[in-house]
């Protein structure tokens, strides 16, 4: 079974605000699971000026321990990698993430899109989805699904928490 979760969400602060601050948000004391960020890429296409970046991020296994059980997923850190290109010219952030530590069990995907608002151009439109399925724990196959769904939905919404408050700490009330 496929484990979907989706978000739009509209940030009323400029695109390059929004951007500076998702790419540079984590680690944060806003998000204790998150404990560290490396990029192990980064290059800029002369001709197009699209930046394009690769990170993995590393984060503490929030698995409840009776999932555990399962071997594999018995890890303490869990590698979650992200692609980002960034077009300055169009106005738009495109990133993809996947999960890493568990990709022989299951899939984890996730795209994000962050651009300047056709509404109001010091507004950003973020959309995000994300999909999950497991194949890798037989019988308990649909449990970790759920778990997965669980974590998703409260994932993305503390994500869009961290962001409005980074926003709000670092450039004031939103523009109007």
């Amino acid at each position: 079974m496929v484990i979907t979760v989706e978000i739009m969400k509209m940030y009323k602060y400029p695109f390059e605000l929004v951007v500076n601050i998702h790419l540079n948000k984590y680690p944060t004391p806003l998000e204790e699971h998150v404990t560290g960020i490396k990029t192990v890429e980064e290059k800029t296409d002369n001709i197009s000026g699209i930046i394009y970046r690769r990170k993995i991020a590393t984060c503490n296994n929030v698995i409840p321990k009776f999932l555990r059980k399962i071997n594999f997923l018995n890890v303490n850190d869990v590698h979650i990698e992200e692609e980002s290109w960034l077009d300055m010219k169009q106005r738009i952030l495109n990133i993809k993430s996947r999960c890493l530590t568990w990709a022989q069990y299951s899939t984890f995907h996730e795209v994000s899109v962050f651009k300047q608002s056709v509404e109001n151009p010091n507004w950003t439109e973020f959309h995000q989805k994300g999909s999950i399925v497991v194949t890798g724990a037989g019988k308990l196959n649909r449990l970790c699904e759920v778990f997965a769904q669980a974590f998703f939905n409260k994932g993305v919404k503390k994500s869009v928490n961290i962001m409005e408050t980074i926003l709000e700490q670092r450039c004031g009330r939103p523009f109007l």
